[in-house]
């Protein structure tokens, strides 16, 4: 659908639910308060499902757009790429309207805003809001950019293009508090955080001339350096730091039995076709998954399988 399309949706609603994904970033969390703000501006009762795994680190921002697991409202989804990303106890709900960046299908909603183009869900968010009500408050346009900037690393990323710095700057036009966001955002860790960032440089592991670089979290780890959930935010970037990167793993265990991997890559590697051979997914440059095992047997299945997907 279109973004006049999808307004046209929303606008025929009374009552509308965000929902926002399973272990949520800046990009599922900015961008759904975003609209929820804007929505209420235009008389709808709005708010975010409450995601139970939502992080201090993020709550402080959309914490006054939280409510209740209604079962009438519209429901939303935002940022969501498939349903084992649905958050905890919104499992077998439908989902009339998804908006998202991600490629797939998106079967679980019956209508779809997609553009796989956008580096965020806020850059797709920012222009629907505007078709809607004219414009963005500054309270919106600071959640956008907090969408935005996290998804695309602080425009550091590969995903970074020439609209996303005009989407960026449109939003600081627009009010967004971007010197005080990229602080907190991108300036300021917690002394558990750099503990932890300590264990992980010391344990990486270089492969294949430094092109293949692979970080292993054990729940161990996480207790040795006193992190939280809290400090988890963008553990993904550490690997990728080393020289030469064209590929690197992140594998954190859960509690569970369970592991996560995250995988990014310099776009010569398609990390979405190496995730999705473990039921995962998510773009060219950045995917994940997860499985039921042990983070070292998680890593070493994603380097058996590198082999699949490298270039020739």
């Amino acid at each position: 659908m279109t973004i006049l399309e999808c307004a046209a949706v929303l606008e025929a609603q009374q009552e509308v639910m965000l929902l926002t994904h399973a272990r949520p970033d800046g990009d599922t969390l900015g961008s759904a308060a975003a609209l929820c703000s804007a929505l209420r501006r235009g008389g709808k009762k709005a708010w975010l499902y409450p995601n139970p795994q939502i992080t201090s680190h993020f709550r402080r921002y959309i914490a006054p757009y939280l409510g209740e697991n209604a079962e009438g409202a519209f429901v939303v989804s935002v940022d969501v790429a498939g349903t084992e990303l649905f958050p905890k106890g919104f499992e077998g709900r439908s989902v009339p309207l998804c908006i998202d960046h991600h490629p797939g299908p998106h079967d679980f909603a019956a209508q779809k805003l997609l553009d796989t183009e956008k580096a965020s869900c806020g850059e797709i968010v920012m222009r629907l809001i505007e078709a809607m009500y004219g414009g963005l408050t500054p309270e919106e346009a600071s959640l956008l950019y907090i969408a935005l900037s996290t998804d695309c690393g602080c425009f550091v990323y590969g995903n970074t293009r020439a609209d996303t710095h005009i989407a960026a700057a449109h939003l600081i036009d627009c009010g967004a508090d971007y010197h005080a966001l990229n602080k907190e955002l991108f300036r300021s860790f917690s002394f558990a955080r750099l503990k932890l960032e300590g264990m992980i440089f010391s344990s990486l592991r270089s492969l294949r001339d430094n092109a293949v670089n692979v970080a292993v979290i054990p729940l161990e780890m996480m207790e040795r350096s006193g992190a939280t959930e809290d400090d988890c935010d963008d553990l993904a970037s550490l690997a990728g730091k080393v020289r030469g990167s064209r590929v690197s793993l992140t594998v954190r265990e859960l509690a569970g039995g369970k592991s996560k991997a995250s995988v990014r890559t310099d776009g010569s590697v398609d990390a979405n076709a190496l995730c999705a051979r473990f039921g995962g997914g998510g773009h060219k440059m950045a995917a994940g998954c997860t499985m039921d095992c042990g983070p070292e047997a998680l890593a070493e299945r994603l380097l058996d399988a590198i082999d699949e997907v490298w270039p020739e």
